[in-house]
């Protein structure tokens, strides 16, 4: 297949085909004086206002939130780190930095504060409660039972991520159909549903890090229709320097890519490990800058691409750096933080310098901060090593409860943080199988959600060299992009692109297309409606939902492994 395909989606539909129309023109008349493979090959989703994907998308959120939100208050009390997080999260809504009021003194963390500080949004606005300290304080909006107030942020992370995945997904394979699919597949997925619901800081990471991808994806179209425009005035590609390239005012600015590099500062404020999707992202940019110029006809793509984007990379580098500072303004900007001045922790090594002190004593608290997650080694009765994550060989218990009311001698009331497993066990094969289609196809869609799931995967294995103690959680980034993977899959399946066939034999009956098309579409549709229906399955130990024992004991599919 040519690189021309590159314009198609993952299921080669008709369709596809017509967005494309309707985005540059008819490929077939080569409009604008632009060849037609050309205008194929930088062919973007039509950017109109689509009332029909909109309603669509509209039911697939509305099925996220419902799941999201309804008993968020419940169970009650801290559940697994909320403990943490939680508290450090009203420390920054009342005082600006992370407080241990039960000491009443700074409180040494090792996350950053961004996600603290969404969390504690939700207790400003909705209330907070501490019965360790006493601590009750009313919601400046709406008060609510407290596990609500420090639990909403995570919920509404969790449906906008669903919203963001539905339009991605859209907008990468050109189908409505396979973008509510995408969608509603993470919607469904219990380990997404679990972590929307919980007060940790996984969900923001996996926000910010879906959304700095969708800022790309949407920086690409840009810049592809940029040079369509350039073309069809009259650009040569062949003359040197400058002139051979679109023109460009700031206007043209990659805007889209700036916003990626401060989404991806905010993901690295709330965990480091949202550093490893930086260089990931950058290689993205590049691969596409290298294929618009290819396309346009540019006689050295790498070379320009290089010299051309490298700048806007390098400013966008800056504002991560700057994005991810700005959050810790509260521990900059007040006398409060740990580490924060050197006179309160002598021997430490910080400066009193009144200009450079604060930085470098922040400098300070990063080291000593890495040196914990490196020497982290304390065995856990759920830790887990990143071979074990797709296969859900160990997840990871945030409540369980004995005592509930469920009609029965015996209940039991839990919080697994489990993915789906019909969905998770699908997604090996399906990175398999969108490898392979991805190398037939030259698409570069396959090559962005592979590198995308490699970046918030590998990584982990490499720690697992040194036996440093991980959960499952930590593959949270990575899940909307397996789901992308799963979503392509059943795309090449439901509408498969037309058998080659010889100059001799008889083009491909339209019946025969449309059967195939048939059966593939049932096929990928049996498959969304078994995942529902494991989701159901699994539901209560989502959500502690109190059951008998027996159905309990019946949900543990892997024994030990899950208990």
């Amino acid at each position: 297949m040519t690189s021309a395909s590159t314009a198609q989606s993952a299921s080669g539909s008709a369709a596809d085909q017509t967005d494309d129309d309707r985005a540059t023109g008819s490929p077939t008349t080569g409009g604008g004086g632009i060849p037609a493979a050309v205008r194929r090959r930088l062919a973007t989703v039509d950017a109109r206002l689509d009332g029909y994907a909109w309603l669509a998308t509209a039911v697939v959120v509305a099925i996220a939130g419902i799941l999201r939100f309804v008993g968020l208050g419940s169970p009650k009390g801290k559940i697994f780190d909320e403990t943490y997080y939680a508290k450090d999260a009203y420390g920054l809504i009342s005082r600006g930095v992370e407080w241990n009021y039960k000491d009443n003194g700074p409180a040494y963390v090792v996350h950053p504060p961004l996600g603290k500080w969404l969390i504690g949004l939700g207790e400003w606005a909705f209330g907070y409660q501490d019965t360790e300290t006493n601590i009750s304080v009313p919601g400046h909006l709406i008060t609510t039972s407290p596990e609500f107030g420090w639990r909403v942020a995570a919920a509404v992370a969790g449906t906008l991520s669903v919203l963001m995945l539905v339009r991605i997904g859209r907008r990468m394979f050109r189908s409505t159909i396979l973008g509510c699919t995408a969608g509603l597949l993470l919607a469904l997925d219990g380990f997404h549903l679990v972590l929307s619901r919980t007060a940790l800081l996984d969900i923001f990471l996996l926000l910010f890090v879906l959304a700095a991808f969708g800022a790309l994806v949407l920086d690409r179209d840009a810049r592809r229709r940029r040079w369509t425009r350039a073309l069809e005035a009259g650009l040569d590609t062949s003359r040197p320097g400058r002139a051979g390239r679109p023109p460009s005012t700031w206007r043209d600015w990659p805007w889209w890519r700036l916003l990626a590099g401060v989404l991806l500062g905010c993901a690295c404020a709330v965990k480091w490990s949202g550093v490893y999707f930086v260089p990931a992202f950058a290689l993205l940019v590049i691969f596409w800058e290298v294929g618009v110029r290819r396309s346009a006809g540019v006689r050295h793509p790498w070379r320009d691409a290089v010299l051309d984007e490298l700048p806007w990379l390098l400013l966008a580098g800056v504002l991560v750096v700057g994005t991810y500072l700005a959050t810790w303004s509260g521990w900059l900007f007040t006398d409060d933080g740990y580490y924060r001045l050197a006179s309160r922790y002598p021997g430490a090594g910080l400066s009193d310098n009144p200009i450079f002190g604060p930085l470098f004593n922040l400098w300070k608290y990063h080291s000593e901060a890495y040196k914990f997650h490196t020497g982290l080694e304390t065995p856990h009765k759920y830790q887990s090593w990143p071979w074990q994550w797709l296969l859900l060989g160990r997840p990871v218990a945030f409540h369980y409860d004995p005592n509930g009311s469920c009609g029965a001698p015996s209940c039991s009331s839990e919080i697994l943080l489990l993915g789906t497993p019909l969905l998770w066990w699908s997604f090996l094969p399906a990175l398999a199988a969108l490898a392979w289609l991805g190398l037939a196809r030259r698409d570069w869609r396959a090559g962005a959600i592979l590198l995308s799931v490699a970046a918030g995967l590998l990584p982990w294995f490499w720690y697992a060299l040194d036996s440093r103690t991980m959960f499952s959680f930590y593959a949270a980034p990575a899940v909307p992009f397996l789901v992308l993977a799963v979503t392509y899959v059943l795309g090449a399946i439901a509408t498969p692109a037309p058998a080659a066939v010889s100059a001799t034999a008889s083009p491909p009956n339209e019946r025969d297309i449309a059967d195939r098309r048939l059966v593939g579409g049932i096929i990928a549709g049996a498959y969304v409606l078994l995942v529902a229906l494991c989701f159901a399955y699994f539901y209560p130990i989502f959500v502690a939902k109190a059951i008998t024992y027996a159905d309990w004991s019946a949900r543990m599919w892997l024994d030990g492994r899950w208990i």
